[in-house]
């Protein structure tokens, strides 16, 4: 199967993301002058966009693939949550998973640039554990929804969502099925993710959470087979900057893919692509290979956008020909 044909067959698929939405904010403008009230600069507004953010973004990225892709989350009601909203219905994404919470604000970070330099960001967020009767619901929404679905995204930014129990219960049913899963993670559950297909943390996360640093490239090597034996994960990918990528699995020893961005720009919602077309292209092939190679490819192309951003399939196949 050509990259043609695996990109064509996208459109057949339906996936589930299962994690924390967010709404990203950009306020972009210029600096000509300091504050008189403090040594900070004084930014003067020229444009201000909202974007899907975290399990948005991975489910935008998946839309625009081409597949079918259902949400499961939870926003606020509130400003934010509206305006989340209102960006998945102007793209007809389906938003009937996103369970609305009256006491609970939509994660929204909101940054603030000049001259393509970001200058702060502020977050807004509520980071505790859902209710039990919450993650009732989720789990429920997510049994249902997987009678059609050809595989299962777990995006996990530590806001509260995916609790040890939604976390293991979520596999259980896909095990039941026959779905693969896959699995962006954080800090928090890190270990908690058993048995799952792929496991897709970065260089930087697999360090902070093994409490280690990885001085030589044998140290980093060893350190993933015991991370991919102790989670009993099928495939471990690590992510590595501008290393490019790494790939684990019972028959794979070690495979490592260099970077295909041609310059960076912006590094912010590559893990979310990464994970989409990972999900996707494994589910078609079940060949994770070349899934991580596809994947490879839309990262180097995010990383040249600015801000969380989604992929094409024509912008991978153009990665694919500008690489020969």
């Amino acid at each position: 199967m050509d990259i043609v044909d695996i990109l064509k067959s996208f459109t057949n698929m339906k996936v589930i993301v299962l994690g924390d939405i967010m709404l990203d904010h950009y306020v972009r403008g210029r600096v000509e002058r300091i504050s008189p009230e403090a040594p900070v600069p004084v930014i003067e507004v020229q444009n201000v966009e909202y974007r899907l953010g975290g399990a948005a973004n991975v489910a935008l990225n998946l839309h625009s693939l081409g597949a079918g892709v259902q949400l499961i989350g939870i926003c606020g009601n509130d400003s934010a949550g509206i305006e989340l909203l209102k960006q998945m219905a102007d793209r007809n994404m389906d938003s009937a998973g996103i369970i609305t919470l009256e006491k609970r604000p939509t994660t929204l970070k909101t940054r603030i640039t000049a001259a393509n330099q970001q200058i702060v960001r502020i977050d807004y967020e509520d980071k505790t554990e859902i209710p039990e009767e919450l993650q009732d619901q989720i789990l429920q929404i997510l049994e249902v929804m997987l009678d059609q679905a050809d595989a299962l995204i777990i995006e996990d930014y530590n806001k509260g969502l995916l609790t040890g129990r939604v976390i293991k219960s979520a596999i259980s049913l896909c095990r039941e099925r026959g779905i693969p899963v896959a699995v962006d993670p954080k800090q928090k559950h890190f270990f908690d993710y058993l048995n799952v297909d792929i496991f897709k943390p970065n260089y930087s996360e697999m360090q902070t959470n093994l409490g280690t640093s990885f001085d030589t490239e044998e140290e980093f090597l060893a350190a993933a087979k015991h991370l991919r034996e102790r989670i009993d994960a099928k495939y471990l990918i690590v992510t590595r900057g501008a290393k490019g990528m790494s790939i684990f699995g019972e028959s794979i020893e070690a495979v490592h893919l260099p970077t295909c961005a041609r310059e960076v720009f912006d590094v912010s919602g590559a893990g979310d692509t990464v994970i989409s077309v990972l999900a996707i292209a494994y589910a078609v092939l079940r060949d994770i290979l070349t899934a991580a190679e596809t994947a490879n490819h839309a990262a180097g192309v995010v990383c040249g956008k600015q801000g969380t951003a989604a992929v094409s399939p024509q912008e991978i196949l153009e990665s694919y020909h500008d690489r020969g």
